[in-house]
């Protein structure tokens, strides 16, 4: 068969290509044509790939505006890329505002089209969900309690797990030994604590700033970013240099591994450090509009993947267009070891 796979993120990109190899061991004749990144290249074939997805992640709702024409151009590029490859069906991963684009599009000319990581439409813009039952015809799920959601609003999704749970059990057979990370990446003996400031440009000027203040207050831990290859140390050097914070890159999982605990920005990582049993606070910096209208818009009270599934509070949240340093002292003081919180979360876990 002949799929198209639709990915614009680096997490897309990692569960893309794991996706893509599932298929290929279940059907030797799998030809892939794909947007992604190079995980996906690994599988498919670089030839295979119109878009990294370096060239279509645009983040909040300024760069989008500045960037529509780039992304018309884009959607209307993959259509015609679908048309002249004919697949037997399109594969979108997540990235909702593109995708489901596409997926209209497709549904009018009687192409398959089959959802994998399904939209938080849980969380914002539930007028998705009749895109959703509109245009596609099967919808795959990681998280469980999705499946009573979609059933409530006329949806029967296919529940499969969560992709980051068999990623990281894969990963731990081959994590280094402390001596040997700390070697390897120039760090000191001090306790790590992981800093995950987020995987775009946009994310790391908004919330590695404040990690660094935090980081200025606990000289007994070094404390580490966890940076992304497809952005340039530069920027982080402008925030990091001189400070008690060191650079590691694409290293995310062996860090954590290494870690006594992680400030995370929201998002997958924050879910990714939680299956790794590593204590955290999450950060993140907001615009002060978006910290007033934040009731209005968003339909669940937590913003990290750990609180929603919990259906509670288990890890802090500091979601802040200004933070204030004494509580954030005090929240990560609190899953340090011997801190108040660090034993109840790693239950929680």
């Amino acid at each position: 068969m002949k799929y198209y796979v639709i990915a614009g993120e680096p997490s897309g990109d990692l569960h893309g290509s794991k996706l893509m190899r599932g298929i290929r061991n279940a059907d030797a004749e799998a030809s892939f044509r794909f947007t992604g990144g190079d995980r996906m290249a690994e599988v498919g074939g670089r030839d295979g790939m119109l878009y990294h997805y370096t060239q279509m992640s645009f983040f909040g709702f300024v760069q989008v505006v500045k960037n529509l024409r780039t992304i018309f151009r884009q959607i209307d590029e993959v259509k015609a890329d679908i048309a002249r490859f004919n697949p037997d069906v399109i594969i979108l991963i997540d990235y909702p505002a593109f995708n489901l684009r596409i997926a209209k599009w497709a549904k009018s000319r009687g192409i398959k089209v089959y959802y994998y990581i399904a939209p938080k439409v849980w969380a914002w813009k539930e007028r998705r969900v009749k895109q959703l039952r509109r245009y596609v015809d099967r919808l795959y799920t990681i998280f469980p309690f999705e499946s009573d959601y979609f059933r409530g609003h006329g949806i029967e999704p296919i529940f499969c797990g969560n992709p980051l749970a068999d990623d990281i059990e894969e990963r731990r057979a081959s994590l280094p030994s402390r001596e040997e990370f700390i070697n390897e990446c120039g760090l000191d003996d001090r306790p790590i604590v992981a800093l995950l400031a987020g995987s775009r440009i946009s994310e790391i000027k908004a919330n590695l700033p404040d990690m660094v203040r935090i980081a200025e207050q606990f000289t007994e831990y070094q404390f580490v970013v966890t940076a992304v290859p497809w952005i340039d140390k530069s920027l982080y050097d402008k925030y990091i240099a001189g400070k008690n914070v060191r650079y590691v890159c694409d290293r995310t999982q062996q860090t954590l591994a290494m870690s006594t605990a992680a400030i995370v920005t929201s998002g997958t990582a924050t879910l990714e450090t939680a299956l790794m049993g590593i204590p955290e606070v999450v950060l993140y910096h907001v615009p002060w509009l978006y910290e007033k209208l934040k009731p209005y818009f968003l339909r669940i009270p937590y913003i990290s993947l750990v609180n929603i599934n919990l259906g509670r509070e288990c890890v802090r949240e500091l979601v802040r267009a200004k933070l204030d340093m004494a509580e954030a002292k005090r929240e990560v003081a609190t899953i340090l070891p011997e801190g108040s919180d660090r034993q109840r979360m790693l239950r929680d876990f």
